[in-house]
């Protein structure tokens, strides 16, 4: 036999009948947002790509309509939908969606107008329903416009802070995911104005604890390590530049680690974010909005993901928002969409996991290791 021969034969291979695809079970839902932004494009970018369906069913709460315009707006296609009257009718191979919308619906991309307001909340409305009711397994959110969405229904800073209150006010984090990166922050929607009576001790340690929890069951980190960064400049200069390190934040993290909270800091926000001090971190809890958002959309705006910690169901979303600027060109990128996706299905698998182990403690650690291998 030559040794330079090819040992396959390619006729004899192609043969070879091919294994069936499971039959996917999870649901998951997501939201169309706001409807003259560029949510729809990046949902139908994302679930259009080969195979991306072969894990989940997909489940969308929006407009047939809008969906029919974007499609042919961008030309995809092949994105086909499966209308349905709610998610007990949903086919396990194909894109299904439910109209939370009026018929004569009207896109404006690049215009945030009332109907794009009142849309977006129908469908969020209509999916968080399903979600708390077992319907659907987990939530991914399309970005919303936060003033043209306000109504006597909906009056929060945010999603988070409306999945909150759904939740029946239960605590949460806004946290946000990339690969190995994963910043909280304490004060979310609020004007800056308000932060610094916002930031108190027992506040500071309500978000670690959700933090190191969701480390644990839904990052499966089995000891965290969290930076907690500080309010002022160079953390306060030990007094020099502000108080709050001092009184507030230090006697945080102390009380934190007497739960056994593996809480350090304060740091600065430059120098954890401008060196390698990164890598050393499994998370890092920063007191403002943009003191976490903003260096983390500068390393990971393409594939940063917006995950609700600290909930009794699973919410992500993007981490960019309805971009008018670009809507409907074509030009968004489904890559954050997309991570989005699959961090839900990463953190509803971590979940099942961690209560199949708590309802059976007898599991060895072997077979623990040997099922999350599997």
């Amino acid at each position: 036999m030559n040794p330079n021969e090819n040992y396959s034969d390619p006729e004899q291979s192609n043969n070879i009948p091919s294994l069936p695809k499971e039959t996917p079970t999870i649901k998951v839902g997501i939201t169309q947002g706001d409807i003259n932004g560029i949510g729809i494009e990046t949902i139908i970018k994302a679930l259009s790509e080969p195979d991306m369906t072969d894990n989940f069913i997909p489940v969308i709460y929006g407009s047939p309509k809008a969906f029919a315009f974007y499609r042919k707006n961008i030309d995809v296609p092949n994105f086909n939908l499966n209308n349905i009257r709610n998610a007990d009718e949903t086919h396990p191979r194909r894109i299904n969606i439910i109209d939370c919308t009026s018929d004569d619906i009207h896109v404006e991309p690049g215009l945030s107008t009332p109907q794009g307001g009142q849309a977006a909340f129908a469908a969020l409305q209509t999916a968080v329903n399903d979600l708390k009711n077992g319907k659907i397994d987990v939530l991914v959110t399309a970005p919303i416009n936060k003033k043209n969405i306000q109504s006597d229904n909906f009056h929060f800073p945010g999603h988070t802070e409306y999945l909150q209150k759904e939740a029946g006010e239960m605590p949460a984090l806004m946290l946000l995911v990339s690969n190995n990166i994963r910043v909280g922050v304490v004060a979310g929607h609020m004007p800056m104005a308000q932060v610094p009576s916002y930031i108190t001790v027992d506040r500071i340690l309500d978000k670690l604890r959700i933090l190191n929890s969701t480390l644990k069951l839904d990052f499966t980190i089995r000891r965290p390590r969290i930076a907690v960064l500080g309010l002022n400049p160079h953390a306060g200069d030990n007094g020099l530049l502000g108080s709050e390190e001092e009184q507030v934040i230090i006697p945080a993290i102390k009380a934190a680690s007497e739960e056994g909270i593996y809480a350090m800091g304060p740091y600065a926000a430059d120098g954890v974010f401008g060196s390698d001090a990164l890598g050393k971190f499994d998370a890092i809890l920063a007191m403002y909005h943009d003191q976490g958002l903003a260096p983390f959309k500068a390393l990971a705006f393409e594939s940063g993901v917006n995950y609700t910690a600290g909930l009794p169901f699973i919410r992500t979303s993007p981490d960019h928002g309805t971009a008018y600027d670009i809507a409907g060109q074509g030009k968004a990128s489904a890559d954050s969409m997309r991570a989005a996706i699959w961090l839900a299905l990463d953190v509803f698998k971590s979940r099942k996991q961690n209560r199949e182990i708590s309802a059976n403690p007898m599991v060895s650690r072997a077979e623990q290791v040997r099922e999350r291998n599997a």
